[in-house]
């Protein structure tokens, strides 16, 4: 009888000690993928803004055009 409750605490532990594992490198993985994923982000804000900054710089280069060409 002492071996078989001995055997269950043991296979409990090793359940524990797996399951916890497993959490454990899930959430860091995920951490890691989310902090990817914000750095991509990050990039692709700055693109944006330089483009949208690139916009408005074409719009004056346009209007200074049409004015030279009315002159």
């Amino acid at each position: 009888m002492n071996v078989e409750i001995i055997l269950s605490c043991i296979s409990l532990f090793g359940t524990l000690v797996g399951s916890l594992g497993g959490i454990l490198v899930s959430s860091r993985l995920t951490s890691y993928r989310i902090e990817q994923l914000e750095k991509k982000v990050n990039e692709h804000n700055k693109v944006i803004e330089r483009t949208y900054k690139l916009e408005g710089q074409m719009l004056e280069v346009q209007h200074d055009i049409r004015d030279m060409k009315n002159q």
